[in-house]
């Protein structure tokens, strides 16, 4: 079994002080991929290269305290690619991918920070930018390799995907053309598509169950008033190989909740 987690730290310097290393070593997936760094490389060096005995690889923001994402991994991969090609968003410290190639397979395992646009307009057009790019790059993956894409992808996909849908449908993260963007990639017969929401494929139904993200505003966290934000969106063949699903409410190292699929292969 292939045990896989995804989580948002807010800056790894503040989710280690809450634990978080512990938290990994004591749960033991075969990879973690992480967003939120919030951190550079120089910051990095001497204390958090290694998790739990995981050897992490990165790509950083360019701008200090923001973004980065790494995957951190029992096993050596093949191959490490930095960003996903884009002049815009590269700098952004949004995408590691990490191959683990056999001469029988081809499979990536990626994290990836999507934008945020609830800063306003600006950052709105900004992450549609992302997303436009993003899909053309996904679909372009699709037809070369196996991968399993997982990050806080900063949209819920449907009205069972957070708890106040009426009252947010017109803000950053589910708004109309968000929504449709991953309908689109998810559409199962339209070449435009094709990857699997792996949780929903194993949870279609969960409603107050499947938030991964709660607002430091108000007591949105205790009473659960929360959106599923963080997802595994994986090419079909491995997305079928999903068994089993947990996103973890009791831990609380960032404002969002780690989420950890079990895949039947092994690397």
């Amino acid at each position: 079994m292939f045990k896989l987690t995804s989580l948002n730290l807010n800056g790894i310097r503040s989710a280690t002080t809450k634990g978080v290393e512990a938290w990994i070593a004591a749960t033991a997936p075969d990879c973690i991929c992480v967003q939120e760094i919030k951190a550079q490389a120089p910051d990095m060096a001497g204390r958090f290269e290694v998790l739990a005995e995981m050897q992490g690889h990165f790509h950083f923001a360019e701008k200090k305290g923001y973004s980065g994402v790494g995957v951190y991994s029992r096993h050596e991969p093949s191959d490490v690619v930095i960003g996903f090609g884009s002049h815009e968003f590269d700098a952004e410290g949004r995408y590691v991918e990490t191959r683990f190639d056999t001469p029988s397979r081809k499979l990536s395992i990626i994290s990836s920070y999507f934008p945020s646009g609830s800063s306003g307009e600006l950052r709105q057009a900004a992450k549609f930018r992302f997303l436009a790019e993003m899909h053309q790059h996904l679909m372009q993956m699709k037809g070369e390799r196996e991968f399993i894409l997982c990050g806080d992808i900063n949209i819920a996909h449907q009205q069972i995907d957070l708890k106040n849908w009426r009252g947010n449908q017109k803000n950053s993260g589910f708004t109309p053309e968000e929504r449709a963007w991953m309908t689109n990639l998810l559409h199962k017969t339209e070449t435009t598509g094709g990857l699997m929401d792996v949780y929903r494929l194993l949870q279609p139904d969960t409603t107050d169950a499947c938030y991964t993200w709660w607002s430091n505003r108000g007591q949105a966290y205790a009473n659960n008033v929360g959106w599923r934000l963080d997802y595994h969106l994986a090419t079909p063949a491995t997305a079928a190989l999903a068994r089993t699903e947990h996103i973890y409410k009791d831990v609380k190292f960032s404002d969002h909740a780690p989420i950890t699929v079990g895949y039947d292969f092994t690397l």
